[in-house]
Order: C-alpha cells, then structure tokens, then sequence
C-alpha cells in the first residue's frame, strides 16, 4: 500500500506540471546545458537519422549505449524516461501481436528488437538534446540557424505554456467530474468507468482549445503592440539578441569525441 501510494502521488497533476518545469529550465547546470544550441543540433542531425540506415546490431548496441551515458549526464527526468520506456514497448508489443495475427511466426522477435533499439538511440538523443535546452536557449538557436522569428517565438511559447496548459485542463476535467454523475457500478473490469472518464476527458479539451485561442489571439496583440514584427525581421535586432551564442572548445572536442566513438564502433565491431 506504501509503494501504491506514492506512485499515485507521482502521477498527480501537480507533480507533473513540476517535472515538466524541471524538463525545462532545471538543468541548466549540466554538461549538454553548456553547449552552444548548434553543437547540439549537428549532434542531433546525426544520431537522429543515421540508426535508420545502420543494420548492424552491434554497432546499434554501442550507440544505445552510448545513448543511456549521454541520458543519464543530462540528468533526465523520471517521468520522461518512464513515458519513453511505455511508449517503446507499446510500439514493439502491437506490432508483434499484429505480426503474429496476420500469420507470422516467433521469428519476428529479432527484426523487432532491432526497430525497438533504433527507436531508442533517435529517443533518448532526442531527449537529451531538447531537455537540455531551455525555451529561451532553443528559441535563440532556431533563429541563428536561419528559422524565421515567429517559428523558434511559436516553440518557445509552447514550452512555456504546456504547464498552463495542463493545469487548465485538469481544472475543466474536474469541472465535469462536479457536474456529471459518475456510474453506480463499476462494470465488468472497470468498464463502465473507464468508458466515463475517457468521455469527460474528450469533452475537456473543447473548453481547452476556446481557452487557448483566446489566450493566443491576447497574446499575438501584445506581441504586435510591442513591435515584435521587427524585431523578429530586423537584422541588427537578431544580431544583438544572438551575440551570446559562440561555439567554444568543448563544442568542437564534444563532436569530435562523438564521431570518433562512433567510427570507432564501425571499425571494431
């Protein structure tokens, strides 16, 4: 009952809204943190892309590894690793049992494993690079690489309002809860209850999506009466805004250490 209660406390709203505030701007004090936004995106178009083209198990093996250091540097949240880990078994576990129903055999095991690794070194880079950057930092890299202003503004302005976002949703689903009368018996396996909340939660997000359009049309008007239109398309604007970004040392000795381990796992294994 001990470990049963602290794992509903764990998947309290509250507690998520933090872990995604930490997500975003609580590690600031590692490693990946003080790279400069471009080293990350180079590292991130490699390992990112390239597992698709490579079939060597081995040399995927290696990269997961070197994956899982990376991950754990960047001191990644619980709750990310755990939606990660649900979400590679789920892939893995349907396509299988479809395989099986479709008239396969157990041999697809390995060719899924092997689709279940790849899917986790493009995850866990994917995870390390962007849970290492905050709003502000993955905005301003955008914008250096040559996205137009009110792309990298629109990424940043997602990340900043996901926690709003969530808590509002969880006040209007149990706005319905107030209102609604939940059934009397649970059913056969749960399914009387599980059919009412899946309902409340698709009629929560009708109220939520008015709430966000109005929210973003206030928003765009107060950008708009602060000239953000220039600043988004003035050059001088960009080049002051951008002058803290400045690839150093540990950028270039972090790349090169990154493609050196990996031609290291072609030519070994």
């Amino acid at each position: 009952m001990e470990y049963t209660r602290k794992f509903t406390e764990k998947l309290s709203v509250e507690q998520v809204k933090i872990e995604l505030l930490n997500t975003a701007y609580g590690n600031g004090n590692t490693f990946f943190a003080s790279l400069d936004p471009r080293t990350l995106f180079i590292w991130y178009a490699y390992f990112g892309i390239f597992p698709w083209f490579i079939h060597d198990v081995k040399v995927l093996i290696g990269m997961f590894v070197f994956m899982l250091i990376t991950t754990y540097m960047a001191k990644i949240s619980p709750l990310i690793i755990v939606i990660l880990c649900l979400g590679l078994l789920g892939q893995g576990g349907y396509l299988l049992i479809f395989s099986l129903f479709f008239g396969g055999n157990w041999s697809v095991m390995l060719p899924l494993l092997v689709l279940t690794v790849k899917l986790s070194v493009i995850s866990l880079a994917s995870i390390t690079v962007f849970c290492s950057m905050n709003p502000e930092k993955l905005s301003n890299g955008l914008l250096k690489i040559g996205l137009p202003g009110q792309v990298s503004f629109s990424i940043a302005y997602g990340y900043r309002m996901l926690p709003t976002l969530l808590e509002e949703y969880h006040h209007v689903f149990q706005s319905f809860r107030l209102r609604g009368k939940a059934p009397a018996k649970h059913g056969f396996l749960y399914i009387k209850s599980i059919a009412y909340f899946v309902k409340l939660a698709m009629l929560s997000f009708y109220p939520l999506l008015l709430s966000t359009a109005k929210r973003a049309r206030t928003t765009v008007e107060a950008l708009e009466t602060k000239g953000s239109m220039y600043g988004f398309n003035h050059p001088e604007v960009k080049k002051l805004k951008l002058a803290g970004l400045k690839m150093k040392k540990r950028d270039y000795y972090f790349l090169t250490g990154s493609f050196l381990y990996v031609i290291c796992l072609f030519i070994l294994l």
